[in-house]
């Protein structure tokens, strides 16, 4: 399966990129219209969260794939798919840091050394900014190999992410799409071993 490149530079790509501009545009509505339930930050905050993890699995998704597919155009959609990881991740942190504690910095440490899940959150999202910042040709061209071993960060990164969601979900007594996220992401690693184990 490929597309004829003129229509997958000047169509398909920016179509990808519109529709995962989607979610914000929704939240943003919701924002305006004073839709988001009871407690419009915590909807917010939570739904950014929930579609950063939802890109790093997309990211994840994009060899398996092209393995399956052989459609080869596609690892042109994984940098995009990882920048949208960042700009919903760092939603997510500001949203928190802003709208929850209103640049609290003393209550925010307090949370990352007290509450599990805000530690594990801003462990990833550490892990996750030097792969953002690295994510361009130049950067690929200067790190060399160490580029690839940089960015095997998305594996770790990515389990992080679930275990961040399974304890905020666990402390609202919700488990049902934790437990969706951690089936796919082990089916994901488990192809990846796979691959690993036939080379």
């Amino acid at each position: 399966m490929q597309i004829r490149e003129p229509y997958f530079t000047k169509l398909f790509k920016p179509a990808v990129f519109l529709l995962a501009l989607v979610p914000l545009v929704l939240l943003g509505l919701g924002v305006w219209q004073d839709t988001l339930g009871a407690n419009p930050i915590e909807k917010l905050t939570r739904s950014l969260g929930e579609w950063a993890l939802r890109f790093l699995l997309l990211t994840l998704l994009v060899s398996p794939l092209r393995r399956v597919t052989g459609w080869t155009q596609i690892l042109r959609l994984r940098r995009m798919l990882g920048l949208f990881a960042f700009f919903y991740a760092t939603l997510h942190l500001c949203s928190y840091v802003v709208l929850d504690q209103f640049f609290d910095w003393a209550e925010i440490w307090r949370d990352i050394l007290k509450r599990p899940f805000i530690t594990v959150g801003m462990l990833t999202f550490l892990l996750l900014l030097p792969l953002a910042l690295t994510s361009f040709k130049l950067a690929m061209r200067k790190l060399g190999r160490n580029w690839s071993r940089l960015h095997k960060l998305v594996y770790p990164l990515t389990m992080l992410a679930v275990l961040h969601f399974w304890w905020l979900a666990d402390s609202k007594a919700r488990t049902d799409m934790p437990l969706l996220y951690t089936v796919l992401l082990a089916i994901l690693l488990g192809e990846r071993l796979y691959q690993a184990a036939r080379k």
